[in-house]
């Protein structure tokens, strides 16, 4: 084998390659050869005459040891090869290839302390930094790094001869790699050795370096950046107290004369330094660091520098005053730094209304969250000082400002006081205890003035969040005092929201003072019956109120009173007070008003409950829903031709919303309970188990909304029907004999039962979420009474074309069902819809549903608990869209246009990502569907081209090869002579005023004159939104140049 070895050595010496390195330690790894043969086949080289030679053999010997295995080096050869590298490093020529070699042994298990001293030792008499390059340098120092983290103790007898040493390897040193481990090294020799005597020296090597000024060159193949450095350069400069005295001095002289990013970086630093420099060398320097940070503080250049400067500013206090917050006493006066920067900021507060009190109250604010000590000090006098303030009648004029230098106060005294949650502070040991019964009184006070009345209700905030401030009876006087801001009939929108964001902060703790003091007036302020037409002043006052509620009313507790007054109130809103009262007609558009105004702002506040996960939401499936049925069940079947609130379909279809909000919270068990007595009563006619309220519904009456011939106002009550349903889980059944039934009965009463749009939406909503749900048990309703339907009820010419689009409209919806779950019927369906492209009178509607069919709606979604598969609108626009494209590019006119339909139509129901690689192709198709006489459709395609515009960036390419057609088009689509929609005109204006930002200008330069002079014309649009936009988009088309 050692012929072997021979070999490769000699081939490395002619090559060079990396193959030989990789052979011989394999060689050696699999025990066919020593280290003993490498070296002897080395022999030659390693004591040749000639330096390059010579050089060559040490670089093979080092490459090969570095990858070999640590076990195949024993403690023998390591003790050799230590002397060997120790004695090349004393050659100019092998110093280099001896250095790596020494990387790889000192990391070895069999690396010892007499070879750690023996190759420092080396390395310093030998070594000199200054006529090696960056990354022989770099080795130097890993050498260094390895020695320090591996055999400290060994280095550490050396004593200062080590230290010296080093401090004259490292001095200079210029290059970001080596500066890493340059400072690494340097933090565990000023914290674990003894480096008194050399730390004026280490102190000159480290901080001639402050402040970091590097900048990464682009694409930095070393990732090191500015952050990096001034981080490793921090761990350096605080490892030491010994260097306080020193960096002081540099710190303030930074400070004094630096840029703006030196100063955050020296702010930076010494929020890290000075707590390790300790309360004596903070001391010292307290008056001179005080007089630097004042003046960021009080001329601030920018608001980061001001933060960083107060963020010191607490750092000084606290390494100052914590070592001493032990011994002396609470009592113990505050002398000092603390005392001197305090007097100088209540100097500062004796005119509240300047703007440097806001400087001096932010000094204060940051002394809260230094020592506790500090902390009182600063209350004790501060919080008198503004009390008095507030009350001098001298000082009237300024109590708004008084009170918002008050109210920050309070907030850093509360935000001082957050320590650990569970641990409640001691009786009286809140800060603020001393002074709470003032600070009350004169934000009390301040609530009366609408000019201070903002500050007051801050500071209220900021006390009732301090933990173990106020007692439960003084929260009742908070709450009693911000009542009567809600009771003025101002409209102080911004009063009124800070003072109903103070409730909702009590209610979320306290909720019982809010309950008893709060809901009662503003309940009270809620009239029993509606307001008439005339009445505008009391529509906007229960209109405020119910806001109010809204609001407020989130917490359970408050919750569940809202819900009993609401329900009561629209008891008596919406069903007369005697039996057989009939409500004058004109009283019936008010009446109807406020019971949608109370019933949305119950739907309202479930909404918010259920975002925020409330659990108490599912109790309202008892308390809230039977009453609804009840309220609109009583109406629909007293009605009999008179005026009954209540038969309102607006109404209708907010307590729809209201009954499938509190649905989709049940677990399936209680769905089910739920769902058998909906369908007793829809199906069978017994309203009992499903409405119960005040008003008792007549047995003698009859219930049957889905009978043909039922009266309307019966049958618009589908709609709280299908709200019932349309949340159910999937594991729910339907208490019906056979679903394919119920949804065939279904399906035809959309033809031959609703009489509206409100009921026929209802039922193919309906339709939809059942078929949704189980659809994998209804293969013969699929495939055998959809299609009859759509025969009969679609493809029929002799059918009227109202009820054909209809028809379409269900049959749209039971596709989307299947489509959104992944069902092969689907596609199925939509081919259909493809083949009435021929039929001129319904060809638009089956594009339009085509297109509509992946699009987001509020029935088939998560929170309902739809069965949706993920990324089906995606996988339907990829089979859909290049049909669309192919037919509206080989198709002829009547077709043609019912395939720009569905592409208008579909771009505008699927992500953007899903058709933006194909927008070369579409643009022309898009281009021709502005010309269809369709406002709908012409928006949605300005719109989609407006997104592609905004997205696309400057030089569009695709944009400006299609530049001239779209300003000509767009500027048709902008004159209200051609375009009656606003909402076009709008549109294409907007899509004018984009193209400069990303079209070349030599592009549309040829433009420029004709788009100028043709929005001249628009800025006599009748519409003033549009005549807006004209504005804009001729500014900049006049803007524009090369």
């Amino acid at each position: 084998m050692t012929e072997r070895v021979d070999r490769l050595v000699r081939t490395w010496i002619a090559s060079e390659q990396e193959q030989e390195v990789e052979e011989a330690a394999s060689e050696i790894a699999k025990g066919n050869a020593t280290l003993l043969d490498l070296v002897k086949s080395l022999g030659e080289y390693l004591t040749a005459e000639e330096d390059d030679l010579r050089t060559k053999g040490v670089e093979f010997l080092s490459l090969v040891i570095a990858k070999c295995p640590p076990e195949k080096l024993n403690r023998q050869s390591v003790r050799v090869l230590t002397a060997f590298y120790c004695g090349k490093l004393e050659d100019t020529e092998t110093i280099i290839p001896a250095l790596k070699g020494l990387v790889t042994l000192t990391k070895l298990p069999a690396f010892a302390s007499t070879d750690a001293v023996e190759v420092i030792k080396a390395i310093f008499e030998h070594v000199k930094m200054k006529v090696l390059i960056q990354s022989q340098r770099f080795t130097v120092f890993t050498v260094v790094d390895n020695l320090v983290a591996r055999y400290r103790e060994a280095l550490k007898a050396l004593g200062d001869e080590f230290i010296r040493a080093y401090i004259n390897l490292a001095d200079g040193e210029k290059d970001p790699r080596n500066l890493m481990l340059a400072f690494a090294i340097d933090r565990v020799l000023l914290i674990e050795f003894d480096v008194k005597k050399h730390i004026e020296d280490l102190f000159n090597i480290t901080f001639c370096y402050f402040p970091i000024t590097f900048r990464p060159p682009p694409n930095d193949p070393y990732g090191i950046s500015a952050e990096d450095l001034k981080a490793a350069l921090r761990g350096t400069l605080h490892a030491n107290p010994a260097f306080g005295p020193l960096a002081i001095p540099l710190f303030l002289e930074k400070l004094t004369a630096g840029s703006p990013v030196t100063k955050k970086d020296t702010l930076d630093t010494l929020d890290i330094c000075l707590p390790i420099y300790g309360p004596a060398v903070a001391r010292e320097n307290a008056r001179k660091l005080w007089n630097c940070l004042k003046l960021e503080i009080f001329q601030p250049t920018d608001s980061v520098t001001e933060e960083k400067a107060l963020k010191t500013t607490q750092v000084l206090i606290q390494t100052i005053y914590s070592a001493d917050e032990g011994t002396k006493g609470d009592s113990a006066e505050i002398e000092g730094l603390a005392k001197d920067a305090c007097d100088e900021c209540i100097q500062i507060l004796r005119e509240p209304e300047k703007s440097q009190a806001q400087h001096a109250i932010k000094v204060l604010c940051a002394f809260m969250s230094t020592t506790p000590s500090v902390a009182r000090f600063t209350l004790a006098r501060a919080v008198p000082h503004l009390v008095k303030l507030f009350l001098n009648p001298d000082e009237l004029p300024n109590r708004a400002p008084t009170l918002r230098l008050l109210a920050d106060l309070i907030e850093a005294s509360r935000i001082s006081t957050t320590g650990d949650p569970e641990v409640l502070p001691e009786e009286g040991n809140v800060p603020l205890s001393p002074y709470k019964d003032e600070v009350l009184g004169v934000l009390t006070v301040g609530l009366k003035t609408p000019a201070s009345a903002l500050p007051a209700i801050d500071g209220l905030k900021s006390m009732v969040r301090t933990v173990a401030l106020l007692t439960d009876e003084e929260l009742g006087f908070v709450v009693h005092n911000v009542n009567e801001i809600l009771q003025k009939d101002e409209d102080e929108s911004e009063i009124s929201d800070a003072t109903l964001d103070l409730l909702c902060t009590i209610s979320s703790f306290a909720p019982a003072h809010v309950a008893g003091n709060t809901l009662p007036l503003l309940f009270t302020a809620l009239p029993d019956v509606a307001p008439s037409r005339e009445a505008e002043a009391d529509r906007v006052r229960y209109w405020r109120t119910l806001a109010y509620l809204k609001k407020l009313c989130t917490q359970s507790q408050l919750f569940e009173t809202l819900v009993v007054r609401l329900s009561t109130k629209l008891d008596l809103v919406c069903i007369p007070s005697a039996p057989g009262e009939e409500r004058p007609a004109d009283g019936l558009e008010p009446a109807a008003a406020y019971a949608h105004s109370i019933l949305k702002t119950l739907a309202d506040v479930l909404s918010v409950k259920i975002e925020q996960g409330h659990p108490d939401v599912v109790k309202y499936i008892d308390r809230l829903v039977p009453r609804l049925y009840n309220i609109f069940f009583y109406s629909a079947l007293l009605a009999d031709g008179r005026n009954m609130p209540a038969t309102d379909p607006r109404l209708l279809a907010v307590a729809a919303q209201i009954i499938t909000l509190i649905t989709q919270t049940l677990n399936a068990a209680r769905q089910e309970t739920f769902v058998k007595a909906v369908f007793t009563a829809y199906l069978g006619g017994n309203v009992s188990q499903l409405a119960q309220g005040i008003q008792k519904i007549p047995a003698d009456t009859t219930f049957a909304p889905l009978q043909t011939n039922a009266p309307t106002v019966q049958k618009n009550l589908v709609v709280l029907f299908s709200a019932a349903i349309i949340a159910l889980h999937k594991e729910v059944s339907l208490p019906v004999p056979d679903e394919r039934v119920l949804l065939n009965n279904l399906l035809q009463w959309t033809v031959g039962g609703a009489e509206n749009a409100l009921q026929r939406e209802a039922i193919v909503h309906l339709i939809s979420a059942i078929l949704n749900r189980h659809a994998e048990k209804l293969d013969a309703f699929l495939s055998t009474d959809t299609a009859e339907f759509c025969k009969v009820q679609i493809f029929d010419t002799a059918i009227p074309v109202d009820a054909r689009r209809n028809a379409l409209l269900t049959f749209t919806w039971v596709t989307k069902a299947l489509l959104v779950r992944g069902h092969p019927t689907a596609m199925s369906n939509v081919d259909r819809l493809f083949e009435l492209f021929d039929d001129e009178k319904v060809n638009w509607d089956a594009a339009r549903a085509i297109g509509r069919i992946p699009g987001p709606d509020r029935i088939l979604t998560k929170r309902n608990h739809a069965v949706i598969r993920i990324l089906y609108a995606q996988k339907y626009c990829n089979a859909v869209l290049p049909r669309i494209v192919e037919g509206a590019k080989a198709s002829q006119s009547t077709r043609q246009n019912a395939f720009l339909v569905a592409l208008a139509a579909l771009i505008k129901s699927v992500p953007k990502s899903t058709y933006t690689d194909q927008m070369a192709s579409l643009m022309p198709l898009l281009l021709r569907g502005l010309e269809l006489p369709d406002n709908e459709i012409r928006a949605s395609v300005i719109d989609t081209l407006q997104a592609a515009a905004e997205s696309g960036g400057k030089d569009n390419a695709l944009l400006a090869e299609h530049a001239s057609s779209l300003v000509s088009m767009m500027l048709k689509n902008s004159l209200v002579a051609q375009t009656p929609s606003v909402r076009v005109r709008v549109s294409a204006l907007r899509y004018l005023a984009t193209l400069p930002d990303v079209v070349r200008y030599d592009v549309l330069h040829p433009q420029k004159a004709t788009v100028v002079r043709e929005l001249a014309k628009v800025l006599d649009d009748p519409k003033r939104a549009v005549r807006k936009e004209a504005v804009e988009a001729r500014t900049n088309w006049f803007k524009f140049t090369g």
